[in-house]
């Protein structure tokens, strides 16, 4: 039986996805390794057959494939932006604790819906760095260390940190704007949901996880929704002290995060230098302490 070449390629796994549609058709074929490709055979007469049934496989396929250019995770040691993130949010905790140099920090920096509709644009840093007491910082501190060793090692610590401060912002800001104007907040727990975002955008859009399956494609969505759902307690009330749930800052924060991580994608090829790490590092240090600045000089 004479045989003819319809198909070729340097890996068997090409040749037995084509072979698997000629056999759902009837059309014999055999499946050849000459030691540099892979061929597949048909007989003679079922060559025009095959080709024309290869040929309407891979037109239906074409639209399948999703060709994107391969995202290179950092894979930079986390560490010195946690590190960072702990002490600024124990120093500040102490200071409006203390009431250093005699001033209100949760007066001057507290999330406030009708003075930052008003153009105190700034407290919706500030308000990152206040806490209403001892369990409510932890929280905050042991989630936040977490999510920003992943963060940190997907896109380097600096330029991870200063995504979540920014997106963290643009969270409190984007809940202030959504809810009614006596509202009013303070906790890190939207940057903590601002990295967790980070985290699962990153992921989602590098397709670190990408399978053919749709239930791995969403995999990083479902799981940070999930972690969200699960982990989404600890904001607070000012006023009273009380430990409530803010969901709004929460799902606002996940929501700015996931934005800031798929963007990062994109510019992946240049995270990894040093440089840069830490000058976004000490950019997102820089915004804070502005804030306060700010918060306290007008």
């Amino acid at each position: 039986m004479d045989l003819a070449v319809i198909f070729e390629h340097k890996t068997r796994r090409a040749c037995a996805e084509r072979a698997l549609v000629l056999e759902s058709l009837g059309i014999p074929h055999e499946i050849v390794d000459d030691g540099v490709n892979c061929l597949l055979l048909v007989p003679a007469e079922f060559v025009e057959q095959a080709k024309y049934e290869l040929w309407q496989y891979e037109q239906e396929n074409r639209g399948r494939q999703v060709r994107t250019r391969p995202v290179r995770p950092v894979y930079r040691d986390p560490t010195p932006g946690v590190v960072a993130y702990v002490l600024v949010v124990v120093l500040f905790a102490w200071v409006s604790g203390q009431s250093l140099f005699g001033l209100d920090w949760l007066a001057a920096g507290r999330v406030d819906g009708e003075l930052i509709r008003g153009g105190e644009w700034w407290r919706v840093f500030t308000a990152l760095t206040l806490h209403s007491g001892l369990g409510h910082l932890l929280g905050n501190i042991g989630f936040g260390a977490l999510f920003g060793i992943l963060a940190g090692r997907l896109a380097g610590s600096g330029i991870a940190w200063l995504g979540i401060v920014v997106a963290a912002g643009a969270g409190n800001l984007l809940n202030t704007v959504l809810l009614e104007t006596t509202h009013r907040s303070i906790g890190a727990s939207t940057a903590v949901f601002a990295a967790l975002g980070f985290v699962a955008g990153f992921v989602w859009r590098a397709r670190l996880m990408a399978q053919d399956r749709w239930a791995f494609r969403l995999g990083p969505i479902v799981g940070g929704l999930a972690l969200l759902a699960y982990t989404g307690s600890g904001a607070n009330d000012p006023e009273t002290g009380e430990n409530n749930t803010d969901v709004g800052a929460h799902l606002a924060g996940f929501i700015c995060g996931f934005a800031v991580g798929m963007v990062l994608t994109t510019v992946s090829d240049y995270l990894a230098h040093r440089r840069l790490q830490v000058a976004a590092g000490a950019a997102a240090i820089l915004i804070i302490l502005s804030a306060w600045i700010i918060a306290f000089s007008g």
